[in-house]
């Protein structure tokens, strides 16, 4: 699954690359969107909005039977705000983000019943490191990631349990600089939440892990 979500990266990356080509994103070229400062320069404070689709695995351990291994899927939007330093052909940097999130899954439990585990909202706090090519910059990141889990069951009654995760993701983007002050973006990222209980569902406790690649596209606007 990492292997296809990487190769769809590198096809998001070669568009915007393309993209980049078409817009005469080049200090020879012209541009309606390009000034005539350089944009090579990426040190400094930035802060952006991203959206994409997360698909994964959630892992549900009941108290009674053995654990099942359910592929879940959804949206997720949010925003993002970090620090570069061009260290020249060389980027060290720090971002952090919140996105609002709906990946999950849902089963039936027989008579009508239905049971859903999700992740509605999730965060990272990552390094970055990548090599400008011009206006172009391909990286690498990592680093901590923080989520909230949502177990729930509708018996004719709804039980709603939450619980917070915490683990670790990393990935690969490809950010380009369209004007000084705007880039964009495409990135890929493998989180992983970890285990946690939920307690108090009428079915009886259980233990949920939460794993899942995002492939998302955003804008940044540095200050």
């Amino acid at each position: 699954m990492r292997h296809s979500a990487i190769a769809l990266l590198a096809l998001l990356a070669a568009s915007v690359s393309a993209h980049a080509a078409d817009l005469g994103w080049s200090n020879s070229g012209t541009s309606p969107i390009y000034g005539g400062t350089s944009a090579t320069q990426w040190t400094g404070f930035y802060a952006g909005v991203s959206g994409g689709y997360g698909w994964g695995t959630t892992i549900v351990d009941p108290a009674v039977g053995a654990a099942t291994n359910n592929n879940s899927a959804g949206w997720s939007l949010g925003a993002q705000a970090g620090y570069n330093m061009d260290m020249g052909g060389f980027v060290l940097g720090g971002e952090a983000d919140l996105q609002w999130a709906g990946i999950g899954y849902s089963e039936s439990l027989g008579g009508g019943n239905t049971f859903e585990a999700k992740t509605d909202f999730f965060g990272t706090v990552r390094g970055r490191a990548g090599v400008p090519v011009g206006q172009v910059m391909p990286y690498a990141t990592g680093g901590l990631a923080f989520g909230r889990g949502v177990a729930q069951e509708n018996t004719g009654v709804v039980t709603s349990q939450t619980a917070n995760h915490f683990g670790w993701t990393a990935g690969l983007g490809l950010e380009a600089q369209a004007t000084e002050n705007i880039s964009v973006k495409a990135e890929y990222l493998y989180v992983d939440l970890g285990e946690q209980s939920y307690g108090g569902l009428p079915s009886g406790n259980r233990d949920i892990t939460q794993r899942f690649s995002v492939v998302r596209a955003g804008i940044n606007y540095k200050f």
